[in-house]
């Protein structure tokens, strides 16, 4: 590949918004890789961006760096990946993001409200966890993690 139509560092790093510190880190953790110069820069194709910008959105997902690894290492090595390659890395994603939505409902909810801690500091948690009930269900805030919130 011509070196000079590569990306350096400085430019990947102001195209995708991403600190070059993150960049290297990427690297070294298996999720980006670059060509060297004589003088041993980092050149980055310019479809490498395509590859931030999933990264970026994995974890805002809420996929681990081993996770967004595992599912990068699914594209092709030997090509550019095509829409259908990228297609078929997010479609595996819609169950995650529908529980991370709930889980988001569930945190809007209890911004005012009983989270199940055990506090029984707000009047409405003597009614919808009288003598801390669900304790029983384990520690935390039971109703933030998931508990079913008692009827009436």
């Amino acid at each position: 590949m011509d070196i000079h139509k590569l990306l350096t560092i400085g430019e990947l790093a102001k195209r995708t918004g991403v600190a070059t510190s993150a960049l290297r880190y990427y690297e070294e953790r298996g999720l980006l890789y670059s060509e060297r110069t004589d003088f041993g820069h980092r050149r980055y194709p310019r479809y490498v961006a395509r590859r931030v910008a999933f990264i970026v959105f994995a974890q805002r997902v809420g996929l681990t760096l081993k996770e967004i690894r595992a599912e990068l290492d699914k594209l092709p090595a030997e090509r550019v990946p095509g829409r259908e390659d990228w297609g078929r890395l997010s479609r595996t994603w819609s169950t995650r993001i529908d529980g991370r939505i709930e889980e988001l409902k569930r945190l809007k909810v209890g911004l005012t409200g009983c989270i199940g801690c055990g506090c029984l500091s707000l009047e409405s948690c003597a009614i919808l966890n009288p003598d801390d009930r669900v304790a029983s269900h384990g520690p935390g805030p039971r109703y933030w993690l998931g508990d079913e919130r008692p009827k009436g």
